[in-house]
């Protein structure tokens, strides 16, 4: 059994699109620590893993873990219902989970339907990284948006002092240096230069929740899966995605 309240619905709403991106369906796994979720997507070459701690909650009662399968789209629907200042109650319910909206002067209440999620929860991969660089989203991603205009793949590359972006297509190449480029850059430590190259679409996908303002941390090794993580509020999203190899 659990009883769990969220003051601001669409905070909740965030958290959950942030793991939509790239799966549709998973499993809560809910203790008294708090929320937590690991998936691969159903290609394989990336995964996601999310976790909410209990203090970001105004109400948080466990009385055991347990473990939810969810259909993640049709749960994201749901909290596209939500308005301002509208509270979110959830609860376990007959195999479904008991979904409230409590506004001022109005409530609004979902069941959906638990699922069974037969396959374990996925491992993070082990990656000792030589590089880590810590980059600002809003121009992070206006980066990736220049480079999509031109390729499927971006490339990043570090060296001591430099963080390296790259994108080649048919009809242009984009090449970006951020050597002491503090606007874009917060921080950069590189034991080793490393390089390897992704594909677009996953990483857009990756970072399209990540609140405005926000720093991105990116991890690197070369020919490695990158890492890139985030926190949305006290909640941390982390996203593994495996490097582009060349037949």
């Amino acid at each position: 059994m659990f009883d769990i309240k969220i003051d601001d619905a669409r905070y909740w709403k965030n958290c959950v699109d942030s793991i939509v991106s790239l799966v549709d369906e998973g499993a809560f796994n809910i203790t008294k620590e708090g929320i937590a979720l690991k998936a691969m997507d159903p290609s394989g070459i990336s995964m996601v893993s999310f976790f909410m701690p209990s203090k970001a909650f105004s109400k948080y009662e466990v009385e055991k873990p347990i473990s939810i399968g969810i259909n993640l789209e049709n749960l994201s629907k749901i909290l596209s219902s939500a308005r301002n200042n509208e509270q979110l109650v959830m609860k376990d319910a007959s195999n479904k989970l008991a979904i409230e909206f409590i506004g001022e002067n109005s409530r609004r209440r979902y069941r959906l339907p638990m699922i069974d999620i037969k396959k374990e929860a996925d491992k993070e991969p082990k990656i000792e990284f030589e590089s880590t660089i810590e980059v600002k989203s809003d121009p992070f991603r206006e980066v990736l948006k220049d480079a999509t205009s031109l390729s499927s793949l971006i490339g990043f590359k570090t060296e001591k002092d430099n963080f390296k972006i790259s994108a080649k297509g048919d009809a242009a190449e984009l090449e970006e240096d951020h050597a002491n480029n503090t606007d874009f850059v917060k921080k950069l430590n590189v034991s080793k230069a490393s390089a390897a190259t992704f594909n677009l679409e996953y990483l857009d996908r990756m970072v399209r929740a990540c609140p405005p303002g926000n720093s991105i941390d990116i991890s690197l090794k070369t020919e490695e899966p990158v890492k890139i993580n985030y926190k949305i509020g006290d909640a941390t999203v982390a996203y593994f995605l495996a490097p582009y190899m060349e037949s």
